[in-house]
C-alpha cells in the first residue's frame, strides 16, 4: 500500500505533583526547550504504561510481552502443552530457537537482548512439534538439532503478530528478519511551561516506640514537579495495517491505541502521589502528507496569570492557533480534524477551540468519527 495516510494525536494534560519518570539520581527527567527548563516524560515511559493498559483490557492470548527470558516461556508453555517434564521442555525449546542464531546473554537461558512476541506467536512455534514433541525429546541433542533445523520457527514470530507489536514495532539487529518497523512514534512529553525542581522531606514514624522516645523511624526526600504536558504520537496507518495483514485489525488498533494512550499514565511513585488525571485536551487529525508535532507552541512557554483560565486551558488554545496557522501557511488540508475536551464551551477557551479546531466531540464519538474516516480511506486505497 503506498498511501500515506497519518493520525495526529494531540493532548493536553494537568499532572499534580508527581515523579513519573525518574533519571538516573531518582528525579524526574527534565529538559532544555526555549532556553527554559521543562518538566520531560520519555516516550518509552509512556509506551509502556500504553502496553501495560493493553495488557489489561485484552484477552491473555493476544497479549505481547518483551523479555530475555523466551526460551523459558517457551519452555513452560510446551510443557503445559505437551506433558513433558519442564527439562525436557527447556532442551526442546532451545533447539527450536537454535536456528534463529539469537545471541545468548549473560545468564544461563537468557539471550543477550530483550525479544519482543506475542503469547499467540510462542503457541504457533509449539504448534510444530506438539504432536511429536516426546519423539523429538527422545533423540540426542545432534539428531534433535537437525530434525527442528528446517522448521518455520522464525516464520511464527514474522506474522500474526498481536497489536501491541505492530504498533510498536520490533528491533533485532543481528537479526533483520526478525525485524517489525513500528507504526507509532510517540514524542517525548514537555510541559508548556517552565518548571522547577521541588523536593518532598518525608518522615515515618515508628508505631512502637515507646512514649519516651521521639523522633522519626525513618526520614527521606523524593524530586518531585508539577506540570501541564503536550503529549503527541503519530500512527502510520498503511504501515500498521502491512504489520497486521488486516484493514480491519488495523482500525481496531488505531482505536486501541488512542483509547489506552490517552487513559494511560506512568506509574512512577503513585501510591506516593496519586498523580492519575485525564487529558484536558485530545485533538486528531488525519493528514496524507506526513506527520506534524506542533511542540512549537510552546517554544516561549507560557506564564502562569493571576487572572486568566489557567495553564491548561491556555496551552490548548496555543495548540489550536499553532495548528490553524501551520495549516493556512504550509496550505495543508487534513482529511479529518475532531477534538475532545474539558473546557466549558460556552466560556473563551471553549469557543476558541470550536472556532479553530471544530464542536467538542464526547470521546467515544471521537474514536467513531476517526474509524469512519479511515474505514473511508482504506477502503478506497484497496
Amino acid at each position: 500500500m503506498d498511501q500515506r495516510l497519518y493520525v495526529d494525536v494531540h493532548l493536553i494534560q494537568t499532572v499534580p505533583p508527581a515523579n513519573l519518570n525518574r533519571d538516573d539520581q531518582g528525579n524526574p527527567k527534565e529538559a532544555y526547550f526555549g532556553g527554559h527548563r521543562r518538566a520531560r516524560v520519555s516516550s518509552q515511559a509512556w509506551k509502556r504504561a500504553t502496553r501495560t493498559r493493553f495488557a489489561a483490557h485484552t484477552p491473555q492470548q493476544d497479549h505481547a510481552t518483551r523479555t530475555k527470558r523466551i526460551a523459558a516461556e517457551l519452555a513452560t508453555r510446551l510443557a503445559a502443552r505437551t506433558g513433558l517434564e519442564i527439562e525436557q521442555a527447556t532442551r526442546l525449546a532451545t533447539a527450536l530457537l537454535q536456528p534463529l542464531g539469537i545471541k545468548p546473554g549473560k545468564k544461563a537461558g537468557d539471550t543477550a537482548y530483550l525479544l519482543f512476541f506475542g503469547y499467540r506467536q510462542l503457541e504457533d512455534i509449539i504448534d510444530l512439534v506438539a504432536d511429536q514433541a516426546t519423539d523429538l525429546t527422545a533423540l540426542e541433542d545432534e539428531e534433535l538439532a537437525k530434525a527442528v533445523k528446517d522448521l518455520p520457527v522464525a516464520d511464527q514470530l514474522q506474522q500474526g503478530h498481536p497489536m501491541d507489536v505492530a504498533l510498536f514495532g520490533r528491533m533485532v539487529a543481528d537479526i533483520p528478519a526478525l525485524n517489525v518497523d513500528a507504526a507509532v512514534q510517540v514524542a517525548h512529553a514537555l510541559s508548556t511551561h517552565a518548571v522547577d525542581l521541588e523536593f518532598d522531606y518525608y518522615t515515618a514514624v515508628d508505631d512502637e516506640n515507646p512514649k519516651e522516645e521521639t523522633g522519626a523511624g525513618m526520614i527521606g526526600q523524593i524530586g518531585f514537579n508539577s506540570a501541564t504536558l503536550y503529549r503527541y504520537a503519530t500512527i502510520n496507518v498503511p504501515r500498521l495495517t502491512a504489520n497486521l495483514g488486516d484493514a480491519d485489525a488495523a482500525l481496531t488498533a488505531v482505536d486501541a491505541f488512542i483509547e489506552h494512550f490517552a487513559r494511560s499514565i506512568p506509574s512512577g511513585h503513585q501510591n506516593s502521589f496519586a498523580h492519575r488525571t485525564l487529558p484536558s485536551l485530545v485533538a486528531v487529525v488525519v493528514r496524507e502528507d506526513q506527520p506534524v508535532n506542533l511542540v512549537s507552541a510552546f517554544e516561549k512557554p507560557l506564564l502562569p496569570e493571576q487572572e486568566g483560565d489557567g495553564l491548561a486551558a491556555d496551552s490548548a488554545v496555543r495548540l489550536a492557533v499553532e495548528h490553524d496557522r501551520a495549516t493556512r501557511q504550509w496550505g495543508d488540508v487534513p482529511a479529518h480534524v475532531a477534538v475532545c475536551h474539558t473546557f466549558d464551551p460556552d466560556a473563551h477557551t471553549g469557543e476558541r477551540l470550536t472556532t479553530i479546531l471544530g464542536t467538542n466531540t464526547p470521546f467515544p464519538a471521537l474514536l467513531a468519527g476517526l474509524h469512519t474516516t479511515l474505514a473511508t480511506h482504506l477502503g478506497q486505497a484497496r
